[in-house]
């Protein structure tokens, strides 16, 4: 006999509840795995983006810029004052009353121009006595070189004639000369730029009257570094911006070189001049920039990718998944946006110009435009045109 009882047995209640929980048991199992094995796969995914989340917070942002080829100057700047070459103080060589006035401040004038005519007075007096002495004495010589030609004089009364006639014709020289002095002339052609005598005022010997001066010869003169003598030729340009025009600028050319260097300050002189002066004049304070070498096809680097260390200049280059690498710059050539490096760099590369302040070599980055800040993979979504 079986030590269990029969189906036919038991009582209907405990077959209906025995059966219940024999198919609810088997149900719950299920779910309890299901949902362990859904937390465990779900497990290393929160993982994971729980470490892209942390990278990306980890990521600095920056603003890249790809580079390009394009013309660049190498130039040296520096600042002058213009000056005229060709400028004459105009003194008085004679003493007398001003007599009559011809010009004024700001007229031109050429070479030879009458100035000023001084009261001539008492020179037309001494021009006259001198004639006088020298027609007499003129007289006498001939009188006396008959006389020598029949040996009735000495050879010694005869040359004493001759050396008094020459004295007195000396003599009317002179007194010509102060009567020309009367009348003043421009020296050279120019503007009258100052006058400093008045009608009727009495004049002395070597007072200044008038400053005369040749816009046409304007010139500014710098000093450069004797390291840069190498770069120097004549007929090189330089650009001069006017401060009082508003930085107008003008194209100039290198006149001179001086052929010495100055030894106590190591620069050497550089005379430039000017094709059209305009509305240059004497005295204007400019900034020159002085073009040491020009390049047609160069690789442009934005001086907003330039850090400095010591004194040595770097640049961040965006290399694969996001990093950046830390590039030694030695420029070439250099203007006011771009240098020109050696090596190490290639058209193309994406250098960072905004957001490298504490950067270092390998560091992670993100540029504007990322879809995710922690991917490491997605091409560069954003780039800055280059500076033109």
């Amino acid at each position: 006999m079986s030590p269990f009882p029969s189906r036919a047995s038991l009582p209907r209640r405990a077959i209906s509840l025995s059966l219940s929980r024999c198919r609810s048991f088997p149900a719950s199992a299920g779910v309890w795995l299901l949902a362990t094995l859904l937390l465990a796969a779900c497990s290393p995914a929160k993982k994971e983006a729980a470490d892209q989340k942390k990278a990306g917070a980890a990521a600095i942002p920056v603003e890249v810029q790809a580079l390009k080829r394009g013309p660049i100057e190498s130039s040296l700047s520096t600042f002058a004052t213009l000056e005229a070459e060709q400028e004459v103080k105009v003194v008085a060589r004679t003493a007398n009353r001003v007599f009559e006035l011809r010009v004024e401040e700001g007229d031109r004038v050429a070479k030879d121009d009458v100035l000023v005519r001084l009261d001539d007075a008492n020179q037309q007096v001494a021009v006259a006595k001198a004639e006088n002495s020298l027609a007499k004495s003129r007289r006498e010589f001939d009188r006396l070189g008959a006389l020598h030609q029949q040996k009735l004089i000495s050879d010694q009364v005869y040359s004493d004639a001759q050396y008094e006639l020459k004295q007195l014709e000396l003599a009317l020289q002179d007194a010509r000369r102060e009567l020309d002095y009367t009348t003043i002339r421009a020296p050279l052609a120019g503007m009258v730029t100052r006058r400093l005598v008045k009608l009727g005022d009495l004049v002395s010997n070597g007072q200044h009257l008038f400053d005369v001066i040749d816009f046409e010869s304007l010139v500014a003169r710098i000093y450069v570094p004797e390291k840069s003598l190498a770069s120097l030729a004549t007929n090189q340009l330089a650009r001069v911006a006017v401060t009082a025009l508003g930085g107008r600028e003008f194209d100039g050319r290198v006149r001179r070189i001086a052929p010495t260097v100055d030894s106590k300050s190591g620069t050497v002189k550089l005379t430039i001049g000017f094709d059209t002066i305009g509305p240059l004049r004497p005295g204007m304070y400019v900034d020159v920039e002085l073009v040491l070498s020009q390049k047609q096809d160069a690789i442009l680097l934005s001086k907003r990718a330039l850090v400095l260390d010591g004194d040595q200049r770097y640049a961040f280059r965006l290399a694969e998944g996001r990093k950046v690498e830390r590039l030694l710059v030695d420029p070439v050539a250099s203007d006011r946006l771009h240098v020109e490096p050696a090596t190490g760099f290639r058209e193309g590369d994406l250098v960072v110009v905004a957001g490298q302040t504490g950067l270092k070599d390998g560091a992670l980055v993100r540029i504007p435009g990322d879809p995710d800040p922690g991917a490491t993979n997605a091409p560069p979504a954003a780039v800055t045109a280059a500076s033109k």
